[in-house]
């Protein structure tokens, strides 16, 4: 496998291009996470999920853009000034857009380990049998101090 050339930054076209480019990676990337985040809110998961391969490929070509941008700093900052405060602007817009996408996303990691948690509490308590005196745990035919079964999941939603 090559490694290809790195861009190199000489004139106002290659600087416009490159900050273009940067921006149009930045402005899909931030649409996919919208979406996503759409979708996990209203409790569709499988759809807010569906995104992960573009949004992948999307915050590798932007990383890359932002490494070929930081390589070249000095170059933009000379043909392109304009276009060097247009991209911090953009990225300051898009952090606060990627960090309401984390707050979704850890929001509903938060409810769906607080629903297994209390299904797996309810389950062990279902087990308790009914009786007079001390409520204690049945004999588990798992071996000794096992107070329930394993819980099975399904991954498929």
């Amino acid at each position: 496998m090559q490694r290809a050339e790195p861009l190199r930054v000489g004139d106002r076209v290659t600087a416009e291009a490159l900050v273009g480019g940067v921006l149009a990676n930045m402005a899909a990337l931030e649409a996919v996470l919208a979406e996503e985040a759409a979708h996990i809110r209203a409790g569709r998961l499988r759809e807010g999920l569906a995104a992960a391969e573009p949004k992948t490929a999307l915050a590798a070509a932007y990383m890359q853009g932002l490494e070929v941008a930081k390589a070249n700093a000095v170059a933009l900052k000379r043909f392109n000034p304009d276009g060097v405060e247009t991209l911090r602007a953009a990225h300051r817009r898009f952090t606060a857009a990627v960090e309401a996408n984390q707050s979704v996303l850890d929001s509903a990691k938060s409810v769906s380990e607080g629903l297994i948690k209390s299904l797996a509490e309810e389950i062990g308590r279902a087990q308790l049998p009914l009786g007079y005196g001390r409520q204690a745990a049945a004999p588990s035919p798992y071996g000794r101090g096992v107070r329930s079964g394993p819980l099975v999941l399904s991954r498929n939603l």
